[in-house]
């Protein structure tokens, strides 16, 4: 069974949702372009590639990571979040030494937290008999899009409304993983 582009593209635009949450709120910190660049070839390529991945594990692993893929989620979203959280009221001197999110375990933990929606969408799309390469080309290149949209919006609302939305860009990442806890 295969599925219309529309549909593809919806499902991607839906995975893509919490790349752009997530990228909105670590623009508001950084947005050099290399960083842009990581972080949404990091997040397009985990959309990408958790499809596949669930497509070929399928039902071997799904019963056993259903019951506590969210809390995977959320940890990983939660403690970046509280980290950020802290950096934002941080005194001046220590505003120095930022760290960069776009590198490292951060850039993969975000990229794993954001991406394990698709990992069930390649499942799914195992289970139904769908061809895969094309759906999660387009999932990718979607996530990779969206996430560059969030960073370049978080880093636009960071330059009006100066420190502050650092706290809530870190805030913002502590709701959506409380969010992963619903899924």
């Amino acid at each position: 069974m295969d599925f219309s582009l529309i549909y593809i593209f919806t499902i991607a635009v839906i995975l893509g949702i919490d790349a752009f949450s997530v990228a909105l709120s670590v623009g508001v910190f950084s947005c050099l372009p290399a960083q842009v660049f990581r972080i949404s070839a990091s997040f397009g390529f985990f959309q990408f590639f958790m499809p596949i991945i669930g497509y070929y594990l399928g039902s071997r692993i799904v019963g056993y990571i259903r019951d506590f893929d969210h809390w995977i989620a959320f940890g990983i979203l939660f403690a970046i979040g509280v980290k950020m959280l802290v950096e934002a009221f941080a005194k001046e001197e220590e505003e120095k030494i930022k760290c960069d999110r776009t590198i490292g375990w951060t850039l993969i933990g975000l990229s794993i937290a954001t991406s394990i929606d698709a990992l069930a969408v390649g499942i799914t799309l195992g289970i139904m008999g769908t061809k895969i390469f094309v759906p999660c080309v387009i999932i990718g290149i979607v996530a990779g899009l969206m996430t560059m949209t969030g960073m370049l919006i978080g880093n636009k609302c960071s330059q009006v409304f100066g420190k502050r939305m650092e706290a809530v860009g870190a805030i913002v990442l502590i709701l959506l993983s409380f969010k992963m806890l619903s899924i």
